[in-house]
């Protein structure tokens, strides 16, 4: 009996230890995070900037839907973008300090405005405060025949950011 009660006991402790440890995990997320950097190549570790968002998909949606033009959008999902800077930059004509910040944009017809935003971890646009506006700059929207589902942010060559999703195309020079 003292065995049997003994082995109960056991079972019980390793029962209720396994189940207090295990962790749950959430599903994969339906707009991936990722990063895009300058320069791009990863050979290269001194990097002028990189920038941290998800990448909403359009899955039979219009760009117009998930980011009206007009208003402030938090370029991406989920939270707002972040960009930071490892050097003092100038971003189509306006110089910026060496720092992070929140990156939103406000869509238009031929330009987007991008705005540099000092207050982090901010959850879509929902609290975006324009008195913390670090910057507020132009980017020359275009149009590309190839779609892009996810929306996508790069660097090309020359240090240009580049946001693409649809046929829809926002180049914001920057120089380091």
């Amino acid at each position: 009996m003292k065995k049997l009660l003994f082995y109960s006991f056991l079972t019980f402790c390793l029962v209720f230890t396994v189940d207090a440890s295990a962790q749950k995990f959430s599903g994969l997320d339906k707009s991936p995070a990722d990063i895009a950097s300058y320069p791009s190549s990863y050979r290269v570790a001194d990097k002028a900037v990189r920038v941290i968002y998800s990448r909403p998909q359009l899955k039979g949606r219009s760009l117009s839907e998930l980011a009206p033009g007009g208003k402030v959008w938090r370029t991406g999902a989920n939270e707002a973008a972040e960009i930071t800077f490892y050097k003092d930059a100038t971003i189509a004509g306006t110089a910026v300090k060496a720092g992070t910040y929140s990156l939103f944009t406000i869509p238009g017809e031929s330009e987007w405005t991008v705005i540099l935003n000092n207050n982090l971890n901010q959850w879509g646009a929902y609290s975006y405060d324009s008195a913390a506006d670090v910057a507020r700059v132009t980017g020359k929207a275009s149009t590309d025949s190839e779609s892009l589902e996810a929306f996508s942010i790069a660097f090309d060559d020359n240090g240009a950011m580049v946001m693409g999703w649809g046929t829809t195309r926002v180049s914001v020079p920057m120089t380091f």
